[in-house]
Parts: structure tokens; C-alpha cells; sequence
């Protein structure tokens, strides 16, 4: 019961993290049909920031600030690039973001240097929040878990309640319409690539301290977000949110898992010896497999129901 409880709020807080790195990406997707290659790059961006900005003042100041740096950044991108190639099709937009993620990681490298940066969680959210049993939750995790049902909440009210949020949506379907009644699409666009980047830059403030910050962390991430968002439905926030959950906690239980399928064949009735066809195979842990559970649910949904859960679009 321990390991489940904990793993369950282990696995929770690590799907939100993903939700709000894919629910950028969604955004973009669904608003502008663009695939950003280099979004965990902005994630990356934000963390460095954050710790750059906490070293002059402190977490709370980069909290703010850095999202909003890594906002201006993204707008400027779309503004002066990827508008100018959005004109050659979806193939350009895809290289243009895929080199700018070797700039941002070189440039980072040049500043920051190749080794990990000492970005700390704050004193205030340093320790436990409670004890579970007998495993204590981290304060900084039910921190992150907060952040992110906020961000969800604001992304609600300000895409459903406000006067920008129908603006946005009505451009997403109808952007000529939207254009011919007075609305400057191009500079809904440019808001919407930007407030993608901001989510990006969030997600890094709050998990650049809570793993590590380093040059290979938009890597470590950057496939994973891509498979929550074509799992979800391209271009779904609902979709997303599911299937950030479902992997989050997924491969969480599966870390912390110590089966083998060698056993599972056993309590069936089937022994499996060294000399048992395919036994590399049937010998390993379910903990040692955890990392391509995701993918393999990226193809298992691929097959099934290409769309993902809640997606709409075919493209």
C-alpha cells in the first residue's frame, strides 16, 4: 500500500511536469499546425534562466521573470523566422525549429559550460510536506503539483472566458473570418508561439531544481513530450493532460516494479530455463523496460487509433 500511494503521487506530479511541457506544444500545434522542434529547448532555456536569475535574487524573481524572458524570446523567433517560413510549408517550420534547438543547446553550452548547474529548490520549500507510512513526500513536489493545476485552471479561463481566448479560438478555425472582422491573426499567432514558450519556461523553473539542469536535459525530455501530445490527440489540452498522466504515472509504477516476465511465465505454469528460446528477453525486470513503455504506447496507439485519445485533427 506504501509503494502504491507514493508511487501514485510520484507518478501524478511527474505527468503534470509533462503536461505542461506538452500543453505548449498543443497549443502551438493546434493554433498554427507547427510542430516545434526545439520546445524542450525552451524548457531547457527557462531552467538556465531561473538559476541565472536566481543567483542575482532569488527563486521566487526567476519564478516570474524567467517564463517571461523565455515568452519574449519565443515571440521574437516567430516574428522574425518562423513567419517568414511559414510560407514554404510545414517542412521548413520543422527544420527552422529543429536547427534552432542546436543553437539554444550551443548557446546554452557557451555560457553555462557542459556540466550541471547548481540550481537549487528554495529553503522554503526544502523537506518533506508529510509522511506517507513510512516515505515522506517532498514539499517542492506538491509545489510543482500545484503549479501546474494553476497553469491548467488559467489556460481554461483565459481560452473559455476571455475576450482573447474566443479571439484565438475563432482564428484556429476561421482565420480569414477572423482577419476580415479586424483581428491581426499574424500577431495572434505570434502570442500564442510566445505564451507556448512561456508554458515551456515554467515547466523548466519548476523542473530544472527538482532533477537537474544540464545541456542534455532538452534531450532527456524532448521525445517524451512528443509522444504525450500525439498520444493525447494533436492539438487536445484534454488529450494531453490524459496521456501526461497516464505515462507519468505509468512509468513510475514501472520503476519501482521488480517483476520479471520470467516470473509471470512461472506462476502460469511455464518454465523458462537459460536455454529457453528468447530467455535475454524473458529475463528482464519490468524497472529495466519502464523506459521505452511510452514509446511502445506511441505505437500501440499509432495502430489503433492514429488520432490519439481526444485528437480531432488528421494531419
Amino acid at each position: 500500500m506504501e509503494f502504491f500511494a507514493i508511487s501514485l503521487l510520484n507518478g501524478v506530479s511527474y505527468g503534470l511536469l509533462l503536461f505542461m511541457l506538452s500543453a505548449g506544444l498543443t497549443l502551438i500545434f493546434s493554433m498554427m499546425g507547427v510542430l516545434n522542434f526545439a520546445h524542450a529547448s525552451f524548457y531547457m532555456l527557462g531552467a538556465y534562466l531561473a538559476f541565472q536569475v536566481s543567483e542575482w535574487t532569488n527563486f521566487w524573481v526567476a519564478f516570474l521573470i524567467a517564463p517571461a524572458l523565455v515568452a519574449v524570446l519565443g515571440g521574437l523567433f516567430e516574428r522574425v523566422v518562423l513567419r517568414k517560413t511559414h510560407k514554404f510549408g510545414h517542412v521548413a517550420e520543422l527544420l527552422v525549429t529543429f536547427g534552432l534547438s542546436f543553437v539554444i543547446l550551443e548557446l546554452v553550452q557557451l555560457i553555462w559550460g557542459r556540466v550541471p548547474v547548481d540550481y537549487k529548490v528554495p529553503v522554503a520549500l526544502e523537506g518533506s510536506l508529510f509522511k506517507l507510512y513510512n516515505s515522506s513526500f517532498p514539499a517542492y513536489r506538491a509545489f510543482m503539483m500545484l503549479v501546474a493545476f494553476a497553469m491548467l485552471g488559467g489556460l481554461f479561463l483565459v481560452l473559455k472566458k476571455t475576450r482573447i481566448g474566443l479571439v484565438i479560438q475563432a482564428a484556429l478555425t476561421h482565420p480569414e473570418t477572423t482577419e476580415a472582422l479586424g483581428h491581426n491573426v499574424p500577431r495572434v499567432f505570434a502570442v500564442v508561439f510566445a505564451g507556448g514558450c512561456a508554458l515551456a519556461g515554467l515547466a523548466g523553473v519548476i523542473g530544472g531544481n527538482a532533477f537537474i539542469t544540464e545541456p542534455g536535459m532538452a534531450q532527456a525530455v524532448g521525445a517524451i513530450i512528443f509522444v504525450v501530445v500525439v498520444v493525447g490527440g494533436m492539438g487536445s489540452l484534454a488529450g494531453a493532460l490524459i496521456a501526461s498522466l497516464l505515462i507519468g504515472v505509468g512509468q513510475t509504477f514501472a520503476v519501482g516494479l521488480d517483476w520479471s516476465f520470467i516470473g509471470g511465465l512461472q506462476t502460469l505454469g511455464i518454465q523458462v530455463t537459460p536455454e529457453t528460446f528468447g530467455y535475454p528477453v524473458w529475463k528482464l525486470k519490468i524497472s529495466q523496460v519502464a523506459p521505452i513503455l511510452p514509446y511502445l504506447l506511441l505505437v500501440v496507439m499509432l495502430v489503433v487509433r492514429p488520432k490519439g485519445i481526444m485528437g480531432t485533427r488528421d494531419e
